[in-house]
């Protein structure tokens, strides 16, 4: 048990005093980011899923 304590203060230790934390700001423009390129990866991917999907059902289709 005193493994599991000591491990668990030099976490604390470390995530307090050792860590630097990113500013509230710089969060939410990279939150943005992540959005905004999710959302473009997203569109692209239903772009091509649509593009095959016509062309499959057009190659089907002539049979």
């Amino acid at each position: 048990m005193s493994k599991f304590t000591s491990l668990f203060k030099e976490s604390w230790v470390e995530v307090t005093e050792n860590v630097t934390w990113p500013k509230y700001s710089e969060l939410q423009s990279s939150s943005v980011l992540v959005l905004v390129a999710s959302l473009i990866f997203a569109v692209l991917v239903g772009l091509v899923d649509l593009a095959f999907k016509s062309g499959l059902d057009l190659f089907y289709s002539s049979f």
